[in-house]
């Protein structure tokens, strides 16, 4: 990995956080002051009015192959609901900021929209925290209190460890992961239990695979990007 990409991927890490779950890295205090995402908006930037827009923009996280066949979740003023039945075990949501670590500092952008579709072992063991979080938000809840709440849900093992296999893929063109990473790269993530970037050969010169850690939620979370948006179409090479 030449110093262009490795620069790329650090920055990416810290760019995507989260949109897809990654976790942001830490700003100086001078920086943080002038976030501009301090607090929550309301709640209507947040959602979508058309669901049916929700369901077409979160079934573009996959190849339709897979994304056809898949369940798919809006988000509520209370939650995430089923939109419409799966069959093939993937489930497709759009996540917002909030569905990443609390020290994302776009946590409150009311702009992200990353549509993401996982598998069923992802669904099982990643998905919990997601719906989770949004349940929180939607209640009032401060990043405090969110962290607090699931850090607390974890250590009483009322929220799983990720299983082995567990997975999703973020292909979407449309996806709206941050202010300074728009739509990105499309790529697929791997969700580990505990800190395991060097067990995966992560974030070393040459390894396709960056990680980032997240310990509010017990896991690390590797990505690969890949060649192809979820239509087929080419998308922007590693090395741009």
């Amino acid at each position: 990995m030449n110093t262009k990409r490795m620069s790329l991927g650090t920055i990416a890490l810290s760019a995507v956080a989260l949109l897809v779950t990654l976790p942001a890295a830490r700003q100086a205090p001078a920086q943080e002051a002038k976030a501009p995402y301090a607090t929550m908006a309301p709640v209507e930037q947040y959602l979508m009015a058309d669901h049916d827009a929700e369901i077409a923009l979160a079934r573009t996280a996959a190849p339709k192959s897979i994304s056809d066949g898949a369940e798919v979740l809006v988000l509520g003023r209370d939650g995430y609901t089923t939109a419409a039945k799966g069959e093939n075990g993937f489930v497709c949501l759009v996540e917002r900021a909030f569905a990443a670590s609390t020290d994302f500092s776009e946590f409150w952008n009311p702009k992200n929209r990353s549509p993401i579709c996982l598998n069923a072992a992802a669904v099982r063991t990643h998905l919990p925290f997601v719906e989770m979080k949004a349940k929180l938000v939607l209640a009032g809840k401060s990043k405090a209190e969110i962290a607090e709440a699931v850090t607390s849900a974890l250590a009483n093992k009322e929220l799983p460890s990720p299983e082995p296999g567990a997975m999703c893929y973020m292909m979407s063109k449309q996806q709206y992961l941050n202010d300074g990473a728009r739509n990105w790269h499309p790529h697929m993530m791997w969700f580990v239990p505990g800190d395991a970037a060097k067990s995966w050969g992560a974030n070393l010169p040459g390894s396709t695979v960056m990680a980032a850690n997240d310990p509010e939620e017990g896991m690390t979370i590797m990505m690969v990007w890949v060649d192809h948006w979820s239509d087929g179409t080419p998308a922007p090479g590693a090395m741009e």
